[in-house]
This record gives structure tokens, sequence and C-alpha cells, in this order.
């Protein structure tokens, strides 16, 4: 069987260059040694072309493989920073108060009766004495009635035995009447007129009842619902409700405050870091549900000396004027307290406070890096935060872009002022502009 001889292996080096290993040996050592010949030096030409073609097709594929070198380093960010400075800031308490009538009366039937007909429209506006109710009177006009015949009686009877009396007395100088006549017809005498006082008293209660009759308003104020039907049976064995009544032209809010709070600010007012009002008597304001505050303030009249044991807390009381009956009894209202003034606070918006597992921290520019700081802000007044410690006078304080850096990073500031700051739209791009 014939099999085809394979063909002679080809050296790779040799494919490519179309320089043989031996040529290749030869040309190296003919260069070391410097004995070259005339052929040798065209061979040796050829393979050094070669090689010089090697080397830079070596170099250009090195250069395509090896890595760019590295840009600049980018700019610092651009962030919003508004310097603070302390200053005397309003002390404030957010709470939450319920409001109650200034006076609330029951109005009740006094006097037993059937119940014929309400005389005002639920809700409205009633004035001290106005007619609310009528009860049958026809009952209380006969007892009225039959308290004034007992009463005539009883005068009847006192004139008589005033007769009789007097007539005793006259014949005491003639003899003809005893002793014990005369003394018996005077006991009478003054009996009937005993009598005659506990008839008129009679007459005036039934007189009274008389006019229970008719139920009043007992106060002026807004008048509630009905609380018994025409028809009803009332007061047979107790004073039945009727209705109430709220004065609500003023109204109490009602609060509390903490014990160790007040025990806290009445320490720093001591130290001078705070100025309470008139003695820890606080002004209030009422924040509507729409978060907008009512026209009018009010005035803390009332604290209590006790402290709740249930929640730690001392009940308070203020009174707020509620003339266009826009607040309501009964309502829970957030309260606005202004205790008085902190001397050394820092007024930060809210969009440069951040918080973590320890707590409210800022970050500030120093140097031109960005530095964190730990703050103590539990009050908020309207978009900023009140910083009570963990600043110093003239800290630049992000305010836009705290979410890029990094303590330690450098940052470009930007100043701002506070209402700039949180202005909608606020940025570092809008600050640039704006400078």
């Amino acid at each position: 069987m014939y099999t085809e001889p394979m063909p002679p292996r080809r050296n790779t080096r040799t494919a490519l260059t179309g320089i043989t290993p031996a040529t290749f040996t030869r040309t190296a050592i003919l260069v070391r040694t410097g004995t070259i010949t005339g052929t040798d030096a065209r061979i040796s030409a050829h393979t050094g072309l070669t090689l010089c073609a090697l080397a830079l097709a070596g170099a250009a594929w090195l250069a395509a493989c090896s890595p760019a070198p590295h840009a600049g380093a980018p700019p610092p960010p651009d962030v919003n920073v508004v310097q603070v400075h302390p200053e005397a800031v309003p002390l404030t308490r957010d709470l939450v108060g319920r409001l109650s009538s200034v006076r609330t009366a029951d109005v009740r039937a006094r006097v037993p009766g059937i119940l014929l007909k309400r005389l005002y429209r639920e809700g409205s506006e009633v004035r001290a004495g106005q007619p609310l109710f009528q009860i049958d009177p026809k009952p209380l006009q006969a007892a009225l009635d039959a308290a004034l015949a007992a009463l005539a009686q009883a005068e009847a009877t006192s004139t008589n035995a005033h007769v009789a009396a007097q007539r005793n007395r006259d014949l005491i100088p003639s003899g003809l009447v005893s002793r014990s006549d005369v003394d018996s017809t005077n006991a009478t005498e003054r009996s009937s007129a005993a009598q005659v006082e506990q008839a008129e008293a009679n007459v005036e209660s039934a007189r009274i009842n008389l006019g229970y009759a008719t139920v009043t308003a007992p106060i002026a104020g807004r008048s509630g619902q009905q609380r018994v039907t025409e028809g009803a049976l009332v007061g047979q064995s107790e004073a039945t409700l009727l209705t109430t009544i709220d004065q609500i032209d003023q109204l109490y809010v009602n609060f509390d405050r903490p014990a160790d709070e007040i025990l806290r600010l009445r320490g720093e007012a001591a130290h001078g870091d705070v100025t309470l009002f008139d003695h820890d008597r606080a002004r209030l304001q009422i924040v509507l549900p729409d978060g907008s505050a009512y026209k009018s303030e009010g005035t803390v009249d009332f604290g209590d000396v006790s402290v709740d044991p249930t929640n730690a807390a001392l009940a308070f009381r203020g009174i707020i004027a509620n003339p266009e009956r826009v607040l309501l009894p009964g309502m829970f209202v957030n309260v606005k307290l202004i205790l008085g003034m902190r001397n050394h606070a820092f007024v930060v918006p809210q969009s440069a406070a951040r918080r973590d597992g320890n707590g409210a921290y800022v970050m500030v520019v120093q140097d031109g890096k960005a530095v964190q700081k730990r703050i103590e802000a539990d009050v908020a007044d309207g978009p900023n935060w009140i910083v009570n410690g963990g600043l110093a006078d003239g800290d630049e304080v992000i305010v836009s872009g705290v979410d890029l850096v990094r303590p330690g990073s450098p940052v470009h500031a930007i100043a701002q002022s506070v209402a700039q700051a949180n202005a909608p739209g606020a940025g570092p791009a809008a600050a640039a502009d704006a400078h």
C-alpha cells in the first residue's frame, strides 16, 4: 500500500520572515564577532530589515493592547452652603391639645310634666333667659290655684283669730275674761299668722314651678341637640336632660407638658440660655388642619402643680378667642407654644440635616473639604431646624448636594442665604446662575 510522504515541517519563524534558523544564528554570530563577508553582509542586511519590521509590529501591538493613560482628576462638586451665626429665636414647643367650652350648661326639666314643644332651632345661638322648651303647665297652674285658695283660707282664719284675741285683751281691765282665755286667744292669733306665712310660701313655690314649665336658657351660647322628643314625660323622678348650651366665643385649650422638660427649661433660664415669658406663662397658637395658623393667639392661664403618674406630665390650660366660631369644643388641635426666647441658637434649613443611628448631623465646609458635625436639632420651625448645639459661629453648612459628598472629600462651596436655600428649586446650578 502506497502512502504519500508528509511534506517537511516548516519552521514558523521561517514562514513568517523567510529566514531559516541557521541563517539567523549565523548572522548573530557574525555580528557579534565582526567578521562579515560580502555575501554575509547581504544576508545580514536582509535579516536586519526583517528584524526591524518585527520590532515595529510588536511595538504597535503593545501600544494597541496597553491601557490609555489616566485622564486628569474630576473637579470637586458644587454645593450650596449657608453661613450660620448664633441668634435669638422663639422658644417653641409643638403639642396636641383638646378644646373645651369656657362655660357649659345642661338644660334640664325641673318640674314633672309632658313636654309639649321645642321653642328654638337646634344648633343656633341662644341668649340667656330665652325660652327653649314648653312643658304642660296645666297641672302646675292647678297647684298654684290650690295654693292661692289655701292662702285665702289661712288669711281668713288669721283675721278671726286676731279679732278674738283683741276682744279678750280689751276685757282684761273689766275682769270679765280670765287670764288663761286671753293667753289662749293670743296663741291662736300667732298660730294663724304663721299659717298665713306658710300659705304664702306655698303660693310662691307653686308660682315658681309654673314658671319652670317654660324651660329657658341658663347662659348665652350655642345650643345643642334636643335629647327628648315632644310628648315624653320629663322630670318625674329626676331632672331630665333636654339639651346643652356651650359658650364658645372663647375656648379652653387643654394640653400636657412633660415635667422633666419644665425642669430643664427652668435650669436653662437660670443659666441665661433661654428667657421665659412671665415666669413660664406662655403664649400659644392653634395650627389648623391645613397647616395654617389660627389668626388669634391665646395665653396660658392655668398650670397644675401635681404630676400625673400615668404620663409624668403636668396639665396646662390656655384660653383663646373664638369670635367667628371657627373652633368647636371637643376638637383635637395642634398647639404651638411660645415659651420665650432661646438666646443662642442656629437656624439651619431642614434640607441640610441627615440622621443615622447616632442622631442628627450636617456637613460643613472647612478648608475646601466636607466635614461631618453632629448637632442637636429636635425642634422644627417651618422649613428650618432650630439647632441648640454642635455648630460654631461662621460654620458653612452644606444645604444642597449633601448626598454627593463624603467626609474629607473636596467641594466647591457656593454661598446662599437661608431664604434662598428654602426656595423651591434651590440647588447648586441655580445658585451658580444667581452668581
